[in-house]
């Protein structure tokens, strides 16, 4: 399994050992890249995964495609042969596309406290600051146009994109990435109200960021207001995420783009949240719990399942009727109450 020139690729044998699929056909085709079907052409492997796109599969110009066991017989290309044709795909790009690790060492513009520690093989790019007391573990990587903080913790071969902020005294675990823009650790939305204008409520807590974390690019994690706010190990956030003060996200959960989470929520491990998600807070979803897009959360759930609770899209006017029946539901369910008011009266001969 040793890496190929770049431009020779891998062999089809290597990468099927090095995702875990079994290989059909000749394993010394060379592989460069990774493709849709549609677009593959020599050098490159696609994948299918989805029944829509099998189709595809007699037309793709790909030198190799991946498949499942069931959909090996519908081609005769060299083939990697898995249950789960997406994971491999996914082991593939890395290999074939790995990503690219900026040489070690302290860019001249950068500003770096005498109190912080930077261990080796550390990369701190052109105009970043680091506070005092701040710990770069070996291998970190920080972006150019970064602003970490007093008291922060990065941990071994993290990387964190330009400009990245990560307020005082908030951690970060090994092996995370930050994608650029991303707010790690300013205040939550902490307020009290003073007659009839707001004060505003320090927030004590940090931000607890696992190991091998992703947080997208322009999503804000708040610290605690008492206790911190904690992302658990493998958690995967997208871009323009919120979480709220004292959230807790339990390790192995994914959360899709534009998901807002109020505060004091709780997450648990494995969950799947959809895109656009609302979860209001003080309440907990448990493990293994998976929210379509666009769900409305106002109460805790109780029971690990599928859960949706958006409106599916109608053209204008239909949506402006059901609206309009929508408000008279109170109405309607009183009409109906009293009707079986008279009807259990006159059955009850009153």
């Amino acid at each position: 399994m040793a890496p190929i020139d770049a431009d020779a690729g891998y062999a089809l044998a290597d990468l099927a050992a090095r995702s875990g699929a079994d290989l059909h056909g000749d394993g010394r085709v060379r592989v460069t890249r990774v493709a849709t079907l549609e677009r593959a052409g020599p050098g490159s492997i696609a994948f299918l995964a989805n029944p829509k796109y099998a189709a595809m599969l007699d037309a793709t110009r790909a030198s190799a495609v991946i498949v499942t066991p069931e959909d090996a017989g519908r081609t005769a290309l060299p083939k990697l042969v898995t249950p789960t044709p997406y994971l491999a795909f996914a082991r593939i790009a890395a290999v074939l596309h790995p990503s690219a690790s900026p040489a070690p060492g302290i860019h001249p513009t950068a500003v770096v406290d005498a109190g912080a520690t930077v261990a080796n093989g550390v990369s701190i790019g052109p105009h970043a600051t680091i506070g005092a007391g701040t710990a770069l573990a070996e291998g970190a990587t920080i972006g150019a146009g970064c602003a970490i903080g007093r008291d922060v913790r990065i941990g071994a071969r993290s990387r964190l994109d330009a400009n990245v902020v990560v307020y005082d005294g908030c951690a970060i675990g090994a092996d995370a990435i930050v994608y650029a823009g991303a707010v790690i650790g300013a205040d939550g939305f902490g307020l009290a109200e003073d007659g009839g204008r707001w004060l505003r409520v320090p927030q004590v807590g940090r931000v607890v960021v696992g190991d091998r974390v992703e947080i997208g690019a322009n999503t804000t994690v708040d610290r605690g207001a008492i206790d911190d706010t904690v992302i658990g190990d493998d958690v995967k956030l997208d871009n323009q995420v919120h979480i709220a003060h004292n959230c807790t996200i339990g390790e192995g959960t994914a959360i899709a783009g534009c998901v807002g989470i109020a505060g004091s929520t709780r997450i648990g491990k494995r969950c799947r949240i959809g895109g656009a998600a609302m979860i209001s807070g003080h309440l907990s979803i448990p493990d293994g719990t998976t929210l379509g897009g666009a769900a409305v959360v106002m109460s805790t759930i109780r029971e690990p399942g599928a859960y949706s609770g958006s409106w599916p899209v109608q053209k204008y006017q239909d949506w402006r009727r059901s609206a309009a029946r929508l408000r008279q539901l109170d109405r309607l369910a009183e009409r109906v109450a009293a009707l079986e008011r008279t009807w259990r009266a006159r059955e009850s001969g009153g």
